[in-house]
């Protein structure tokens, strides 16, 4: 069994913003040489999720607003009181950090209208999302 690990940098401009990793993700396992196995990607911060969606403006800005809605940064939260950002501690708990998803012929398993997201949730930032491909 091979294990690749890869890091990508993100930039984030918006408190709240879905950025399209996909591109990205396939061509780390494309590079791989793994044939058959999984692929994890994995936020490596705790208000930063990973979401598989339809890239559609609508739909992207859709999530958003149901994070926005959900997890309303002036609830009164009570981590509030130590970092002002439980909103997207939270968002990400519900939402998740990581996703697996399978390889194939070389290549990433995905649906037609599956894309793979960094959710952004405490935005602007510099974020870092770990892509590990396992297999043979």
């Amino acid at each position: 069994m091979r294990t690749i690990f890869k890091e990508i940098r993100v930039s984030t401009k918006e408190r709240v913003e879905l950025i399209d990793m996909t591109r990205d993700v396939e061509s780390i396992v494309e590079r791989s040489s793994i044939s058959e196995g999984l692929c994890l990607v994995q936020s490596l911060h705790s208000t930063a999720a990973i979401v598989v969606n339809e890239h559609e403006s609508g739909l992207m800005q859709d999530i958003v607003k149901k994070v926005q809605m959900d997890f309303p940064k002036t609830a009164g939260w009570r981590h509030d009181l130590i970092d002002d950002n439980a909103y997207a501690h939270l968002a990400t708990t519900y939402l998740g950090f990581s996703k697996c998803l399978a390889v194939r012929n070389g290549r990433l398993v995905r649906g037609t209208w599956q894309n793979i997201f960094l959710v952004e949730l405490d935005g602007p930032r510099e974020r870092t999302v770990l892509i590990e491909v396992l297999g043979k």
